[in-house]
């Protein structure tokens, strides 16, 4: 007799950080995670104790993804601390990592647990930001302005739905970029 497989943890994690992304914490629901991934919603309890914990490690998911996995490879890549930056922009606010980080800043605006996570999740941004500019700017003050610049502008841009007239976005972001990494 087959063994039976089990729908990990990771499929979970995945399918929910879809429906996260999509429709918010709202949208996680394990009845309606159980039907995407075509399982039992008994299967579910398997890999997590509750939705809380589950919406905890989606978290979790989110916040190794977008720090120390991000961090890791811009590193593991190399180049130089412009370069880098860049990278760094480009890899957390890909197009995998985006909208859940979208749906994460909007839920944050609501639960003070998350917002607290959002917070953790920036500063850490922010101080790897900090590092790389340190290491071709040595005023502090203007250190601080271009990390600010340049994750504003990464996060921001989404939100904004102005047109730019003879220019593309993605040559008005470029253009941007270049300014704010000097």
């Amino acid at each position: 007799m087959p063994a039976s497989t089990r729908t990990s943890r990771e499929d979970w994690i995945g399918a929910g950080l879809a429906a996260l992304a999509v429709g918010g914490p709202d949208a996680v629901r394990v009845d309606v995670l159980a039907q995407t991934l075509g399982v039992t919603r008994g299967g579910f309890y398997h890999q997590f104790q509750s939705r809380s914990a589950f919406l905890d490690a989606l978290l979790d998911t989110w916040e190794r993804r977008s720090t120390e996995e991000v961090r890791d490879r811009v590193d593991r890549e190399g180049g130089d601390p412009r370069r880098k930056v860049a990278r760094a922009g480009m890899l957390t606010f890909s197009a995998d990592l985006l909208p859940v980080d979208l749906a994460v800043r909007d839920w944050a605006r609501r639960d003070a647990t998350v917002a607290a996570r959002l917070r953790r999740v920036d500063n850490h941004r922010m101080g790897y930001l900090r590092d790389l500019i340190s290491q071709y700017c040595t005023d502090p003050d203007e250190v601080e302005a271009r990390g600010m610049l340049a994750f504003t502008l990464a996060i921001g841009n989404h939100f904004v739905a102005a047109e730019h007239p003879g220019s593309t976005r993605a040559d008005v972001l470029k253009h941007a970029t270049r300014l704010l990494l000097g």
